[in-house]
C-alpha cells in the first residue's frame, strides 16, 4: 500500500498551512501571503510559522509538538529519505523554527499565540483575506508557561539535531536558543491556560488539560539527547517522581507527551548508558504492550476494520503518533537485540511494525469505506474537508476578496473543495468505520499540522522497507 508518492505529499501538506511571507518555489500554488503583520502590537516580527489546522490562527503549544514530531521524523528515519524529499522536511521544519525563535526572542517573555480563536472561528475566509483581530498572546514571567516553553525547547533541541550536519551554524542557534526557552519553562513553573491573560484566547482549544509536568521531562529529555549534557540526565533522574514521569503513560499527542518521552529515553537505556532510567523504559513497554492484541495487557481499542481509536477529538492524530512510537521502539530494540517482553509473550520488532503498518494501510485505503484518508492520494479521498483555504475559491481565482460572512456559502455547499490540500490527512472516521466527508464534522473532515508531522517518519520508513522485518 505504502509507495514513494506518499511521503512527499506528507510533507507538502504543511506548504498549505504557511503563514507569513511565501517563497517563490510554494508547491501549493494556490496559497499567498497572509498574516503579515503579525506581531505589530508588541512592536515584533511574528510573521511566519503555521496554521494549526483549518482556521487562521497560530497555535504555539501544537505548533511547537508538530515542529519536534517532524524533527523526530528526520533523526530516525531521514536516512530513508531520498535527498529531495530530505531537504524538503528541513524546509518544513525550518519554516516553523524560524517562527519559534521568535517567540522566546524577548528576555522572560514567549509569545505562544497570534490570532483571537473566537473571532476566527465566526468567520469562513481565506488567510489571505484575513481582517480578524490578530490578537498576540504572550506570557512574562513570573507568569508560568511551563508546557509551552518545555515544548518549545523540546521542538528547538530536537530540530537543532537534525540539522547539525546540513547548517550546523543554525544548529547551534536552535540549540541555544532551546537552553534559554527550557530554562523559562523550569523557573517558572505552571500552565499557560492558568494565566488570565491568555487562557480567554487558548482555551478551550489548546488548553493544557494534562499539565505542564510532562513538558518539562520531555525538553529536558530533548535536551539531553542533542547535548549529552550530564545535567540534564541528572533532571530527568531527579525529577522524574514528582514531575509524574509514571503518570497517564499510555498517551502521546500536543498536550501529553508522557508515552513519546517514555520512548525517548528507552533507546539511551537499550543502549545501556542509562540504567537509572529504567523506570522510563519499563513505562514505554507498559504502553508499548497494551498495543498488542495478544498481550495480556492489551487494553486498545480498535474499530471493526482494525484502526486504532481513541474517543475524542480527531482520532487520526493518536493513530500516527502511536504508529510512529512503534517504528521507533522496533528499530531501538533492534539495533541492540532485544524484544519486548509483554509477561505472557514476548514481542519482536517486526511483530510492532507490523502492527504500524496495518495502521498505515488502513489509512491509505485499506478499509472498510475503501477511501484513503490522505487528500489528493488515491481515486477515493475526502474532497470537503474542513478547511478554510481548501474550500473557498483561491485568491489567484477569485482576487476580490470575501469577507467574514461571506463565505459561508462555500461553508455550506455540497461541492468538494476548489482547492486540494495534498497531503492533508484528515481526523479520520469514527468508532464504526464510517467517514461521511461532511465539511461541518470537523472532528472527522478537519487536518492538522501534528496528525501529520509523526506521519512524515512512518511513511519514508514504509517507503523504504514495505515489508516490515
Amino acid at each position: 500500500m505504502t509507495t514513494k508518492r506518499h511521503c512527499p505529499k506528507a510533507i507538502l501538506f504543511f506548504e498549505g498551512q504557511r503563514s507569513g511571507f511565501l517563497p517563490q518555489d510554494q508547491r501549493q500554488s494556490w496559497r499567498a501571503n497572509s498574516a503579515l503583520s503579525d506581531g505589530w502590537t508588541y512592536n515584533t516580527d511574528l510573521t511566519g510559522g503555521y496554521y494549526d489546522a483549518g482556521d487562521n490562527v497560530k497555535f504555539g503549544f501544537p505548533m511547537a509538538f508538530t515542529t519536534t514530531m517532524l524533527a523526530w521524523s528526520v533523526i530516525e528515519f531521514g536516512d530513508s529519505m531520498p535527498p529531495n524529499e530530505l531537504r524538503n522536511a528541513l524546509v518544513a521544519i525550518r519554516w516553523a523554527t524560524d517562527y519559534l525563535l521568535k517567540t522566546v526572542s524577548q528576555p522572560n517573555r514567549i509569545f505562544v499565540q497570534v490570532g483571537d480563536p473566537i473571532i476566527d472561528h465566526n468567520c469562513w475566509e481565506r488567510p489571505e483575506d484575513m481582517d480578524t483581530a490578530r490578537t498576540v498572546y504572550a506570557v512574562d514571567s513570573p507568569n508560568p508557561a511551563s508546557d509551552v516553553a518545555g515544548e518549545t525547547a523540546a521542538a528547538l533541541a530536537a530540530s537543532s539535531m537534525a540539522f547539525k550536519s546540513s547548517d550546523p551554524g543554525y544548529s547551534d542557534t536552535l540549540l541555544r536558543n532551546a537552553k534559554k526557552a527550557f530554562e523559562l519553562a523550569d523557573t517558572y513553573r505552571g500552565a499557560y491556560s492558568d494565566n488570565p491573560d491568555v487562557r480567554g484566547g487558548v482555551c478551550p482549544f489548546y488548553c493544557d488539560f494534562d499539565g505542564y509536568q510532562d513538558e518539562l521531562l520531555w525538553g529536558a529529555a530533548w535536551l539531553s539527547r542533542v547535548t549529552q549534557d550530564s545535567g540534564f540526565f541528572d533532571y530527568i533522574q531527579n525529577n522524574g517522581k514528582t514531575l509524574g514521569a509514571e503518570e497517564n503513560i499510555n498517551e502521546f499527542g500536543w498536550d501529553n507527551k508522557h508515552a513519546g518521552l517514555n520512548v525517548l529515553i528507552s533507546k539511551e537505556v537499550l543502549e545501556g548508558n542509562m540504567y537509572a532510567l529504567e523506570s522510563y523504559k519499563a513505562s514505554a513497554d507498559s504502553f508499548l504492550c497494551t498495543l498488542i492484541p495478544d498481550s495480556s495487557s492489551s487494553h486498545i481499542e480498535y474499530t471493526p476494520g482494525g484502526l486504532i481509536y481513541k474517543p475524542g477529538g480527531s482520532n487520526l492524530q493518536h493513530v500516527t503518533s502511536i504508529s510512529f512510537l512503534l517504528l521507533v521502539y522496533a528499530n531501538y530494540l533492534s539495533r541492540t537485540s532485544q524484544s519486548l517482553n509483554c509477561g505472557n509473550i514476548n514481542v519482536s520488532p517486526t511483530t510492532l511494525r507490523q502492527i504500524a503498518k496495518k495502521q498505515v494501510d488502513y489509512i491509505l485505503g485499506d478499509n472498510p469505506m475503501g477511501m484513503s484518508y490522505m487528500v489528493g492520494y488515491g481515486d477515493h479521498f475526502p474532497q470537503r474537508i474542513h478547511h478554510r483555504g481548501s474550500s473557498l475559491p483561491s485568491i489567484k481565482d477569485h482576487p476580490q476578496p470575501i469577507a467574514c460572512k461571506e463565505g459561508s456559502v462555500y461553508f455550506n455547499s455540497s461541492s468538494p473543495n476548489p482547492n486540494v490540500l495534498v497531503g492533508a490527512l484528515v481526523g479520520g472516521p469514527g468508532e464504526d468505520d464510517v467517514y461521511n466527508d461532511d465539511r461541518a464534522d470537523f472532528r472527522k473532515s478537519e487536518p492538522t499540522t501534528y496528525i501529520n508531522a509523526p506521519f512524515v517518519g512512518v511513511l519514508a520508513y514504509f517507503v523504504a522497507n514495505p515489508n516490515p522485518n
